[in-house]
């Protein structure tokens, strides 16, 4: 398949702010989920950052349960 423009700039991962706004939580529930291991998440550098595709994988769970 022809990637799109689009496509090759879509972010892989998010910032915990951007985690919580997608799913419609707080941060405090994105940490929660990061602490119970329902939400991997990356540190590069200093950063905590959270894979678009766990995001994904985490609301397909919540569809399926």
């Amino acid at each position: 398949p022809t990637t799109t423009h689009a496509t090759a700039l879509a972010p892989l991962t998010v910032s915990i702010a951007d985690a919580a706004s997608i799913l419609g939580v707080g941060r405090s529930k994105v940490y929660d989920l990061m602490d119970t291991g329902r939400l991997p998440s990356v540190k590069l550098g200093r950063r905590r950052l959270i894979r678009v595709a766990d995001l994904e994988a985490l609301i397909a769970d919540e569809d399926a349960a």
